[in-house]
């Protein structure tokens, strides 16, 4: 049977865990245990104790949401713009601003 390799030793999970709890960030606890920020996370996940960063809901409109309004500002019937759903995100967004403006 071959040895396993161990990563994190019992002292080094039980203070990852407890810096964790105490607000420590995860990339500070990577850097002080010599870590990669993923090997870290992976750690607290197995721990039971990551709570992963919450990102803002909703603010982002959608593609298609943008091509219904140019569709409206250029009074165009509905699925005219189809197609520009297939460009870029902020090349949409730049025509919007260009139509409202208008």
């Amino acid at each position: 049977m071959t040895a396993q390799n161990v990563n994190y030793t019992p002292d080094q999970v039980t203070q990852l865990v407890t810096d964790y709890n105490a607000g420590t960030s995860v990339e500070a606890l990577a850097e002080a245990l010599g870590k990669s920020v993923k090997s870290v996370v992976a750690k607290l996940s197995r721990e039971g104790v990551y709570k992963p960063k919450t990102k803002a809901a909703g603010t982002r409109v959608t593609k298609a949401d943008m091509t219904k309004e140019a569709e409206k500002l250029l009074d165009l019937p509905e699925g005219t713009l189809d197609s520009l759903q297939k460009g870029t995100h902020e090349a949409l967004e730049m025509l919007v601003s260009a139509l409202r403006s208008a």
